[in-house]
């Protein structure tokens, strides 16, 4: 059978060649199969809950084994998910296993966004990945949102009911994108079914495509790597894909679902049964949203009061602003961001080798002036929390917070920057200095020195072999009438202005460029 496939179908020769295939061997790359594998647990359980999950609202007393709501009117969505729960055998551990990876395969998909943003791996020719990365990070909150309000307890509708006041903060169609989701009035009786359907069939159609997408372009663009010897930007180095990187990935796989299933048998997360089901008339306190939309929560509560009345129009700035401007510019400056980096750049050819994050301190610190905001805004979201325990007043909790989402990121960006421009200047002194030893010796002014010994060449390497691309001045000559492109180059002299130098000869900038070179230029710059 194998012979007769093998003659109409040309797997042996592709099997060859992708067994043989170069992978990486850092840690930080298997971050992206962490989010792979959580993908792998969720379609797993998912299928599973499919088969006794009914997305019908239909109400009715219930008469399950959860003796303190018998006889209690629940849609048939709240009665099934108690009914799995309580009444089928593993039924509660395959559900919180579900709901367990589901966050950490978004908190996966975010952090390996993270690595990717701070090593400078969307440069080109990865723009296009980047991008499905990002796609898929956004599907995949949203797929979280549907599966979290599939319940009808009363904490997924209290969060579908400020989806709800969201979409009617949107000027003008607002109340007509209201009723085309929910098929009326709030809440109506299509919006389950529509977020099961979109659940278990739509976005996760979407998701395994991207997926798909994405893994392709990982294996035609090759992966990127960190400098070190032997590893240039014209080279792959890596494991081959059997049998090291395939055992490494399998073992990881299993370490993935290892964890989720000692997560849903030991921490205990969504008891719907102590919500109680949804009533429009009724809201859960202490409502938080999983962490993922919980910046959202978090600016709903910080934003103040504000509307505008306008030709008959009411624009309601506090809802409008956290709840739709907010999340929309979050994801055009994630989509946009390569080809910013690109358009102050200029012109460069591909890059395989990884930014280390201090060689970039720009880069570096506005992303972790973007994680800041992120956290101060998820710990917004709960204010009431923090005031209950720490027996606090809650409007101090909400104005600290309001000043922290100002002056911490701002904070962040600049010891960000100091910071990584310290380490550049250290690595400048171990260059100049070499390695201190264990070893003292004295020397002729009877004084006490530490022996001192060169640089390995690895880390010698590691150092030397980076990035250095220069403010653009382009356009803005002093012979031009016109000067031109002068926003862009001064946001090129923010970007690419402080950097420390390091101590180079004119031997070893010839190998850096050699080594840097791009693809098929690697000949030109080796004869340089």
């Amino acid at each position: 059978m194998v012979g007769a496939l093998d003659r109409r179908l040309p797997l042996s020769s592709a099997g060859k060649v992708f067994l043989r295939k170069a992978f990486p061997d850092h840690w930080s790359f298997l971050l992206g199969e962490i989010a792979l594998y959580s993908l792998v647990v969720l379609v797993v359980t998912g299928v599973f809950l499919t088969f006794f999950f009914d997305p019908s609202l239909a109400e009715q007393p219930y008469t399950g084994s959860y003796v303190p709501l018998q006889g209690v009117m629940t849609s048939q969505a709240y009665a099934s998910v108690l009914h799995i729960s309580f009444d089928l055998g593993g039924g509660l551990l395959i559900r919180q296993i579900h709901h367990w990876g589901a966050l950490v395969f978004v908190a996966a998909i975010g952090v390996h966004l993270l690595r990717i943003f701070l090593t400078g791996a969307f440069r080109r020719p990865r723009e296009v990945n980047w991008t499905i990365g990002v796609t898929l990070f956004l599907l995949a909150m949203l797929e979280g949102f549907c599966g979290y309000s599939l319940p009808d307890d009363l904490l997924s509708g209290t969060g579908l009911r400020t989806a709800q006041g969201i979409m009617l903060s949107i000027p003008i169609v607002g109340t007509y994108v209201s009723f085309f989701v929910f098929g009326g009035e709030f809440p109506g009786a299509d919006i389950i079914p529509r977020l099961y359907v979109a659940h278990v069939l739509l976005i996760p159609g979407l998701l395994l495509a991207l997926v798909a997408a994405h893994l392709s372009f990982v294996i035609y663009h090759k992966h990127t790597q960190w400098a070190r010897p032997g590893r240039t930007n014209h080279n792959v180095v890596g494991k081959p894909f059997y049998p090291q990187y395939t055992a490494k990935s399998v073992g990881l796989m299993f370490a993935v679902g290892g964890v989720l299933t000692l997560m849903g048998a030991l921490m205990q997360i969504n008891p719907i049964w102590d919500f109680g089901p949804y009533r429009p008339d009724k809201v859960s306190i202490d409502a938080q949203p999983d962490w993922y939309v919980g910046f959202l929560e978090g600016a709903l509560r910080l934003m103040p009061s504000a509307e505008t009345n306008f030709a008959g129009h009411t624009v309601v700035w506090d809802v409008f602003l956290p709840g739709v401007v907010l999340p929309t510019t979050l994801f055009v400056v994630l989509y946009s961001y390569p080809f910013f980096e690109r358009w102050i750049t200029g012109p460069l050819p591909e890059q395989h080798l990884c930014d280390r994050p201090r060689d970039q301190p720009t880069r570096t610190a506005l992303g972790v002036a973007a994680v800041t905001a992120y956290g101060v805004l998820l710990l917004a979201g709960g204010q009431d929390v923090i005031a209950l325990v720490f027996h606090v007043r809650l409007e101090l909790v909400t104005y600290t917070c309001r000043v922290a989402l100002f002056l911490g990121p701002f904070l962040a960006y600049h010891l960000t920057k100091r910071a990584c421009l310290g380490l550049q200047a250290a690595d400048r002194r171990r260059l100049l200095q070499g390695r201190a030893t264990p070893e003292v010796r004295r020397a002729d002014d009877a004084g006490y020195r530490q022996v001192r010994t060169p640089l390995p060449a690895a880390d010698a390497y590691r150092i030397l072999v980076r990035d250095e691309p220069r403010p653009r001045g382009h356009g803005t000559e002093a012979w031009r009438w016109f000067r031109k492109h002068r926003i862009r180059n001064a946001l090129s002299r923010w970007y690419f202005g402080k950097r420390v130098e390091l101590p180079v000869t004119e031997w070893q900038h010839r190998r850096i460029e050699a080594v840097r070179a791009a693809p098929g230029e690697e000949e030109t710059a080796d004869q340089a």
